[in-house]
Order: structure tokens, then C-alpha cells, then sequence
């Protein structure tokens, strides 16, 4: 039961990080012509009116940027992927502690049973109440496991749709600012 609750915290603490994260860039997002006056006037956007992945890529661009065009454009397609890597952080981890917490209940379950036969070798089967723990434990990992399972595929699932979109965006971003370097 412990490595169930174990694998529970951590599958949370890293769902609501990337929940925060994803949503924090998904909101306050600049417009492509903002970014691209941005870029045309060399100035970092204001942090306080912008925190969507289009200000990260325009910021993150800046920073790096070097004054060859050629290089540049390399710089921007290299922003755009570093953001996109950075936007699936944890979602594989996320997914493998899904599948892992029916089979932390499975073994739950075959703990429970063989604590079971144990009482069965025992008392034999004149002892029910000794016989109920056993199964109650493997009951209780079961459901555990799958309690843990469904909710957490769900916001995987969730997670993964909104990095995606975000993907989407940063990448059409960046083609319309590599356009506006290449004039």
C-alpha cells in the first residue's frame, strides 16, 4: 500500500507542476504581430502584460540573437525546438506511473492472497475473520491502484492535448517570425 501512495504523490505533485506550467503559458499569450513588432524593434516584451509561449519565444530569440540572418534564423528554429522539448517535461514519467498503479494493486492483491492461504494453512477455514484481512488487503491495493490509474490517465491525457496545442503554436510562431527575418 505504502509504494502506491508513494507512486500517488509523486504522479500528483508532477501533474499539478505541469498544470501549472502549461497554464501559465497558455494564458496572457502575445499576439504574432506583437511579437513580430518586438522583433522589428529589437525590445524584450514587457513580463508583465505577457507570459504565453510566443513571449518565451521572442525572449528566448533575443537573447541569443546575433545580427546574421542566416544565423538567426537557425537561432529561432532552435527556440522553437528547445521550447517545444521543454513543453512534454515529465509527461512520458507522468504516463509510466499510470500504467505502474494497477500493477502496484495487482501485487497488492497477490500479497493479500497469499497472506490469505497462509491463515487457510494455519487455522484452516475456521478462522473467517483472520481469512477477511487478507482478501480486504487484496481488495483494497486493487481498487487503490485503479483509483489512482483512471484520474491520473485522464490528466495525461489532458496534459498532453494542452502541450500539444502549445506545440502547435510555438511552431507557427516561429515560422511567421523566421518569414519576417528572411525580409
Amino acid at each position: 500500500m505504502y509504494p502506491l501512495l508513494g507512486i500517488s504523490l509523486v504522479m500528483w505533485l508532477l501533474i499539478i507542476e505541469r498544470s501549472i506550467f502549461l497554464g501559465r503559458l497558455h494564458r496572457k499569450n502575445m499576439t504574432i504581430k506583437q511579437a513580430i513588432e518586438h522583433l522589428g524593434a529589437n525590445t524584450f516584451p514587457n513580463p508583465k502584460q505577457h507570459h504565453g509561449v510566443i513571449f518565451l519565444l521572442v525572449t528566448r530569440f533575443l537573447e541569443k540573437k546575433s545580427g546574421n540572418k542566416p544565423l538567426d534564423q537557425f537561432i529561432l528554429d532552435e527556440s522553437v525546438i528547445a521550447i517545444n522539448l521543454r513543453l512534454n517535461d515529465h509527461l512520458a514519467t507522468i504516463g509510466v506511473m499510470v500504467a505502474i498503479a494497477p500493477l502496484f494493486g495487482l501485487l497488492g492483491t497477490v500479497t493479500g492472497m497469499i497472506e490469505t492461504f497462509d491463515v487457510l494453512a494455519i487455522f484452516g477455514t475456521g478462522n473467517s475473520k483472520a481469512m477477511a484481512g487478507g482478501i480486504s488487503e487484496a481488495l483494497i491495493t486493487t481498487q487503490t491502484g485503479l483509483l489512482m490509474a483512471v484520474p491520473g490517465l485522464y490528466m495525461k491525457n489532458f496534459l498532453t492535448r494542452r502541450a500539444s496545442n502549445l506545440q502547435h503554436t510555438t511552431a507557427t510562431a516561429g515560422m511567421y517570425l523566421r518569414r519576417h527575418l528572411k525580409e
